[in-house]
């Protein structure tokens, strides 16, 4: 299937053979790998450079992942078990304006049973090079018991963080500073001045701590560094106690730490050979239908907001090298990042995605003639206007004994942390099943109450998302397949309802579907959470081997 061949809307796309799409992942050019179930489900086994986008966000996330319309796109689901969903995403796509879409024959069950790697878990390709440059650069490493009697001892060393502060806030290595991944040598001589003082990395497990302590070496800082040793996970089951809600993260360098973190990114660009572009050659280069340009911001989101180059996407560098596949789902696309005019952040970025396999990396150092300010909107596309209730309505329908069914379309982890009184769980994808369920569960849940409140007649049904924006989306999926039924959407969404002071209660019951929604991290498992690091931990160590069976990761030896 060429990028030329336009599929007809409304006919089934195209089928690709394993072998086929095998060899097209091979031969150089644009592709679009797609997998289209459920986070939770993907998770379980999938192929390597799939890049997860559900039917159930496809609108919401395929433009910033896709931005190509005539791209070759190949989409998977699991097989024969998911009753067509990737033909149900094709046909979607085919409306939104994609013209080269094809389907994965027999899914992932096909792949696999042709005698192709499979693999489980997430952030695949970026988890599996964390290992692999552990063992190519042999990274120093300390287990969380030395740590301990470092500090015990009262050592000189510095503990950095290198991930996002939300991840921190939650919990952290005691006398830890967050300093996410490419801030890292742009931030390490404010933090770290005295060449005598030992650096340690750590993140919530592997890669991150690795990737940053390797970032230090490659970039010829002079102190120590290592890598914690299973990161937060490994000082958890050493016995260690962890603390939560810290907001201590580095300050940004003064001039001289930044000229020497300067200095330091030269010498990285020149060895691995990091490519600058200026501002006019990325126009042209976005301005040619042939290929996919990202423009990737890789600063902090505070930089970001302030001014940024019209259209790039906010990617923080050390979160685009930890999980490349949830910024750019096109293989072979040039990458651009944007930086601030230092470049520091940015060269170290592009470093590393030159290792995992991206060919075409550019570093983009000019100020953008009229920044953008602000993070852009969830969608780019017109989400559909639904009939809503507000929030007002909907207490005074309750507190009036009138309440209707609300399904909340949250994902797992946020309906268990907080939702409607009552309320169901379900998921956008799988409104059939869900309206199934209720039905079984309660014959008349789906018939409107009578009466009214505040003058507004009561709808049978109420669905509700965070923001609204998922529900307005499955509304307008119910309007097509169930036009009778009285549907409207929580006004504002389940933010809104807090925010006016609305109850909320938690847990996880009252579930319509299978909970795969979400890939769970150790941390979330409210039971079994050390098992769970455990096996997680193993499962990193053992990628190595998984991508070597696999063959088709590029990584690249310096």
């Amino acid at each position: 299937m060429s990028a030329a061949a336009p599929t007809p809307a409304g006919r089934p796309a195209p089928a690709v053979s394993p072998a086929a799409l095998h060899a097209m992942l091979q031969d150089g050019a644009e592709i679009a790998l797609v997998d289209v179930r459920e986070e939770g489900a993907f998770s379980r086994n999938h192929l390597l450079f799939a890049a997860c986008v559900p039917l159930s966000h496809l609108e919401l996330r395929i433009d910033a992942l896709v931005p190509r319309r005539d791209v070759r796109m190949v989409l998977t689901d699991g097989g024969a078990g998911d009753a067509g969903l990737a033909q149900r995403a094709a046909q979607r796509l085919h409306g939104l304006g994609y013209t080269s879409v094809a389907v994965l024959d027999g899914g992932t069950a096909a792949w696999q049973a042709a005698g192709y790697e499979t693999f489980s878990g997430v952030n695949v390709p970026s988890k599996a090079f964390g290992e692999f440059v552990e063992h190519w650069y042999e990274t120093p490493r300390l287990p969380a018991t030395e740590v301990e009697a470092m500090r015990q001892r009262g050592d000189r060393f510095v503990i950095l963080d290198s991930r996002p502060l939300a991840e921190y806030r939650r919990m952290s290595i005691p006398g830890g500073i967050d300093c996410p991944g490419a801030e890292l040598v742009y931030r390490v001589h404010e933090m770290a001045p005295d060449p005598d003082t030992t650096i340690i990395v750590n993140c919530a497990g592997r890669t991150r701590s690795i990737i940053g302590a390797q970032s230090l070496i490659n970039a010829g800082v002079p102190n120590k560094v290592y890598a914690l040793k299973d990161g937060t996970m490994g000082w958890t089951l050493a016995g260690l106690t962890l603390d939560h809600g810290r907001d201590t993260h580095a300050p940004p360098p003064g001039d001289e730490a930044l000229a020497r973190a300067r200095a330091r990114a030269a010498e990285v660009a020149r060895r691995f050979g990091v490519q600058r572009v200026d501002g006019a050659t990325v126009q042209r280069w976005q301005d040619d239908p042939r290929r996919t340009t990202m423009l990737l911001d890789v600063r902090t989101e505070a930089e970001y907001r302030d001014g940024h180059w019209p259209g790039a996407r906010h990617a923080p560098g050390g979160q685009l090298v930890q999980a490349t596949d949830e910024y750019v789902a096109t293989r072979g696309a040039r990458l651009v990042l944007a930086d601030a005019p230092d470049g520091v952040r940015a060269t170290m970025t592009a470093h590393w995605l030159i290792q995992l396999g991206w060919s075409d990396v550019h570093v983009l150092v000019d100020a953008p003639p009229a920044p953008e300010l602000g993070m852009p909107p969830a969608t780019a596309r017109p989400v559909p206007v639904v009939p809503a209730i507000d929030v007002a309505t909907l207490r005074a329908a309750i507190d009036g004994g009138y309440a209707p069914v609300v399904v909340d379309l949250a994902s797992s982890l946020a309906f268990r942390k907080g939702h409607l009184p009552g309320a169901y769980w379900g998921v956008r994808a799988r409104m059939a099943d869900c309206l199934g369920a209720l039905t079984t569960a309660r014959p008349d849940a789906l018939r409107a109450p009578q009466g009214a409140a505040a003058g507004q007649a009561l709808p049978a049904l109420v669905l509700a998302s965070p923001d609204g924006v998922l529900a307005r989306l499955a509304a307008h999926d119910l309007a097509a397949t169930h036009p009778a039924l009285p549907v409207r959407v929580l006004a504002g969404g389940t933010d809104a309802w807090s925010a006016a002071g609305g109850p909320l209660e938690s847990g996880l019951d009252r579930t319509l579907t299978d909970v795969d929604d979400v890939w769970w991290k150790p941390y979330d498992h409210a039971g079994g959470a050390e098992r769970a690091m455990k096996e997680y931990l193993d499962w990193e160590v053992g990628l190595v081997a998984q991508i070597e069976r696999d063959g088709l990761a590029r990584f690249r030896r310096f």
